[in-house]
């Protein structure tokens, strides 16, 4: 590693008593792990926690899986980038989620059908080919997304630690992290999942708390505005701006995400299908609008306080994380938030945000780990399978799932090498579900004449999205927006779930659930 990157990321407050309470809340995830397996019994229990999540204990599992630490480095690197103009990505996700809560807006009737998982619905309504090829895509899309968590969580612990006198310092920090991951995930599956999210939001409120007024106190209010104001101009606060970050195509863009990211993704239907009641899910999204708010805006805000604070008080950073001319910075900027952080924070302090940062990390990969092999177990393996698997069977290949699914993120995030910013990759690979699955989930829970062919071409056409990651376009030697594949994927896949319906509908009499769905998404 180059002498000048170990200094500056050797330069940190981080003490052996930090190491400390890190050590001890981590130890206390793993021992609630080991106490919950008593109690699951059954794919229910494992999968949805037997369906008995109430509304405040909903809201902060939702908060503690949405706001993990790959979350707060992407969003982070957004804000170092963008300034305050990205701050419209929070709006519109606190929007959505909001909407989504007053109308039920496919989640209602998700939960309604009483499924675990999104496939599962895919084979009530069009049939098993659906039901396993939906699985695939989602299997697909999903654990491409989330290839890269474990690399960008373990270089906030590197950053903020000053562990990079070693170049193996990121590859370690990874196994140990996934490591207590698993063990805790394997073992009580959603009930851990939960039990662990919950005070893993208490402990990252706060942290969060204390770390944003420390930043303001450090910098000054005025001088951070005045700053972006400066040296990024109308850019950093207009995403409409044509030399911004953005651009109008990014918003409508963002748009659609923030959506599909409370409405159609997984880890957050997984929890809108563990709540005790519709009113309650209703609740839930609507006081998560907030927290989905929240969960963008800081971390950007923390991104440009580590902006201010390299071009105001650490200038010896300036050439290590942003770029001179057309030479790329020498240092990922992903590593800007967690040095600042780690230069502020006093000894103590700097140990409980550490450990509010490891628990939203691990909180944010428990949920994935179990959503995705949750998905291969019970819409792939079992309805492709002559006979029935039993709910013991279905738990021990889950949990092996885990493992495997856990060992691909630690090579993916070692040798991947795309050069799009965090939060665009996980846009992207996540499109190659969930473009597909708007267009049949929409179909299925809203439109009669929707059929298996149509909802089985909406769901090949999410390939398109593959065009917008960087490494492709590399090989292929094109240079396109990714959010422009990402829209055209989504127009894609409406197209051809209504063309598709219409020139090869289904046979009379395979549509009665569609009735029942509909009744379920308006409730």
């Amino acid at each position: 590693m180059d002498p000048e990157i170990t200094r500056a990321l050797s330069q940190t407050n981080f003490t052996a008593w930090d190491w400390g309470i890190v050590a001890v809340y981590l130890s206390i995830s793993v021992v609630i792990g080991l106490k919950v397996k008593k109690y699951v019994g059954s794919m229910a229990d494992y999968v949805t926690a037997g369906r008995g999540v109430g509304a405040a204990l909903g809201v902060a599992t939702m908060t503690g899986t949405e706001m993990g630490l790959v979350t707060v480095m992407y969003s982070a690197q957004k804000g170092f980038i963008g300034g305050f103009a990205a701050f419209h990505i929070a709006l519109i996700a606190g929007a959505m989620t909001l909407l989504v809560g007053l109308t039920g807006f496919i989640v209602f009737g998700l939960r309604k059908h009483e499924v675990l998982t999104i496939p599962e619905f895919y084979e009530r309504r069009f049939g098993k080919r659906v039901r396993v090829l939906g699985g695939v895509m989602l299997a697909l899309g999903g654990i491409l997304n989330m290839g890269l968590f474990l690399k960008v969580g373990s270089m906030f612990i590197v950053g903020i630690t000053g562990l990079s006198s070693d170049g193996r310092a990121l590859p370690m920090v990874m196994t140990v992290l996934l490591i207590l991951v698993l063990v805790y995930t394997v073992l009580g599956g959603m009930i851990s999942v939960i039990i662990t999210d919950y005070i893993q939001f208490v402990v990252l409120a706060v942290g969060i708390l204390v770390a944003t007024g420390l930043a303001i106190a450090n910098l000054g209010w005025n001088t951070i505005f005045e700053v972006v104001a400066t040296e990024m101009g109308e850019k950093g606060f207009n995403p409409l701006v044509a030399d911004s970050a953005f651009g109008l195509e990014y918003v409508i863009w963002m748009a659609f995400l923030g959506m599909v990211g409370c409405a159609i993704w997984p880890t957050a239907v997984a929890r809108a299908l563990a709540m005790d009641s519709v009113k309650s899910l209703k609740k839930q999204y609507i006081w998560s609008s907030v927290s989905f708010l929240i969960r963008f805006i800081v971390p950007y805000f923390w991104g440009i306080c580590a902006f201010v604070f390299i071009m105001t008080k650490a200038p010896d950073l300036a050439p290590l994380f942003l770029e001179a001319g057309e030479e790329a910075a020498p240092l990922s900027n992903l590593y800007a938030m967690p040095v600042f952080m780690g230069r502020i924070l006093p000894a103590g302090l700097i140990g409980i945000i550490s450990a509010a940062m490891i628990a939203a990390f691990m909180s944010t990969h428990d949920s994935y780990l179990l959503c995705w092999s949750s998905v291969i177990t019970q819409d792939i393996v079992a309805p492709l399978r002559k006979t029935e698997m039993t709910p013991k069977a279905r738990i021990k290949l889950t949990r092996i799932l885990i493992v495997g699914i856990g060992l691909y993120i630690l090579y993916w995030g070692l040798c991947y090498s795309g050069g799009e910013d965090v939060w665009d990759y996980m846009a992207i690979t996540g499109a190659i579900y969930f473009t597909g699955a708007f267009s049949v989930l929409c179909g299925g829970l809203y439109w009669r004449r929707a059929s298996s062919t149509g909802a089985f071409l909406a769901l090949l056409s999410g390939l398109v999205a593959v065009f917008g990651l960087a490494p492709v376009q590399d090989l292929l030697g094109i240079s396109i927006p990714g959010a422009r594949f990402g829209i055209a994927s989504i127009v894609l896949a409406c197209l051809t779930m209504v063309i598709g319906s219409l020139v090869f509908p289904d046979r009379p009499g395979m549509h009665d659930v569609a009735k029942t769905a509909e009744e379920g998404g308006d409730a």
